[in-house]
């Protein structure tokens, strides 16, 4: 893969935290103190954030770098010993540990949404 596809990758990661933490664009660039055209560009990949804008970004969006670069949003927190037994199970029994995970994203999401607006 190309780099500027991972900038688009990126940048389209942007858009879908921003829009489940119902924040609009403008009122994303305001907190990054950058105008609305730059965070526009940045979310469609026309654009390489810099190093501060991106710590920002991760910050107002309550993500981690690896999750905004890698899609990783806890890299390390996900203990050896569950990665390690679910390489055991079967395709089906994977499908049902996605379900069920999205079922306590959902959850969490709400959750979160809840209480950041507080």
């Amino acid at each position: 893969m190309n780099l500027n596809n991972q900038y688009i990758i990126m940048g389209n990661r942007i858009k879908l935290r921003r829009k489940e933490l119902r924040i609009k664009q403008s009122e994303l660039a305001e907190k990054l103190d950058i105008s609305n055209n730059h965070i526009s560009s940045i979310e469609n990949g026309r654009e390489k954030p810099s190093l501060d804008i991106l710590l920002k970004i991760c910050e107002e969006l309550c993500v981690t770098p690896d999750y905004l670069l890698l899609g990783n949003i806890h890299a390390n927190d996900l203990p050896q010993n569950i990665t390690d037994s679910l390489r055991l199970c079967s395709n089906d029994d994977i499908e049902l540990v996605r379900q069920f995970v999205e079922i306590l994203v959902n959850r969490n999401k709400k959750s979160w949404n809840d209480n950041h607006y507080v």
